[in-house]
């Protein structure tokens, strides 16, 4: 028995989208009707209609603290959720996700290296302010790949195989750099690290969310370019290329797609584990392999999930604020477990 055991046929999985995009909708609304003020849509709108208008202080809990907050938590799901789409059709194993590659590991070497040598960057460095961190996250994720993908190409040819161990291999260095990094915190630092990398959509705001933007959303409508060829992998590279495949464009553009998506992830939100296995691998068992589908609805239902588990966050320690990746890893823990179970008593492990 497969993985594609429950697969539904082309009208059910026209349901499925219907159903993913209803999830988000109502994540959507419980997210911004949430929050220690109270202030909710139908509350403002209430007053709009009442004559009574909408206070000052409803505006700006709206539209800078929870809008902000929405839009980064619908980016940051989609993205993280597509990349470990990608990870897994280029890997051809449904257990992949973006940190098989080093992108996780690099962005938060890089960010904990602006937290705790942040005072001894040039004055030039220092004026950027908050976008230190996350250009040194993002910075930090691209210069993971880019070693890699040199170490993993040779003639011309991008091994797979030398991927994943390399990518291993360097997610272990850069965990090991970070841990001398963190030795080296004071109390201060410890508690800025702690917080950002168990991840957090507290940050956000317009600014921050219009530079993430401009490398998210662009990556996310290229991406499914690459659904034929992800398509044709499972059959083999040579027949992949048989079918008219470039295959080495194919591993390029998939790895350089991941890195701009989970690096500027991380570097917005700070380090949110499970998504990018999670999310992928329930819809393949679902809705099948086809990636030309399983991108767009690992899209929807990455941002249902995680703007779901921000809401959570903000609830269940209410006034304060749980970290989002301590929720999203009491979610998708078990699921994980659930996904390894099943594949064993069917024999695909």
């Amino acid at each position: 028995m497969s993985d594609t055991a429950c697969s539904v046929p082309l009208g059910g999985r026209a349901s499925l989208r219907l159903v993913l995009l209803a999830l988000l909708v109502v994540a959507m609304i419980g997210s911004v009707s949430t929050g220690a003020s109270g202030v909710s849509p139908l509350t403002m709108l209430g007053d709009y209609l009442s004559g009574a208008g909408i206070s000052a202080r409803d505006h700006v809990v709206l539209m800078n603290i929870r809008l902000p907050r929405l839009a980064m938590g619908l980016l940051v799901g989609a993205a993280l959720a597509v990349s470990g789409a990608v990870m897994q059709g280029l890997f051809r194993n449904p257990l992949a996700d973006p940190g098989i590659v080093g992108v996780s590991t690099g962005a938060a070497f890089g960010a904990v290296s602006a937290i705790v040598l942040g005072g001894m960057l040039p004055a030039a460095l220092l004026s950027l302010g908050q976008y230190i961190v996350p250009v040194a996250a993002f910075l930090g994720a691209w210069g993971a790949v880019v070693v890699l993908y040199r170490i993993a190409t040779r003639g011309g040819q991008t091994s797979v195989v030398v991927l994943l161990l390399a990518g291993i291999a360097l997610s272990a260095l850069a965990a090991a750099a970070t841990g001398v990094l963190v030795y080296m915190a004071d109390d201060q630092q410890l508690r800025d690290l702690t917080y950002w990398q168990m991840g957090s959509l507290a940050g956000a705001n317009w600014s921050k969310l219009t530079v993430g933007a401009l490398l998210i959303l662009p990556t996310l409508l290229l991406v499914p370019r690459l659904a034929r060829g992800l398509n044709a992998l499972p059959l083999g590279e040579a027949a992949a290329a048989h079918m008219g495949t470039d295959i080495q464009r194919l591993k390029r553009l998939a790895i350089l797609g991941v890195a701009v998506l989970a690096g500027a992830s991380v570097a917005m939100a700070g380090v949110i584990g499970f998504v990018g296995i999670i999310v992928p691998h329930l819809l393949r068992i679902c809705a099948g392999p086809d990636h030309e589908r399983l991108l767009v609805d690992a899209a929807i239902l990455g941002a249902a999930l995680l703007v779901g588990a921000d809401m959570i966050a903000r609830l269940i320690l209410a006034p304060a604020e749980l970290p989002i990746g301590i929720v999203t890893a009491f979610l998708g823990a078990p699921v994980f477990l659930w996904i390894l179970l099943r594949r064993r008593s069917f024999g695909g492990i």
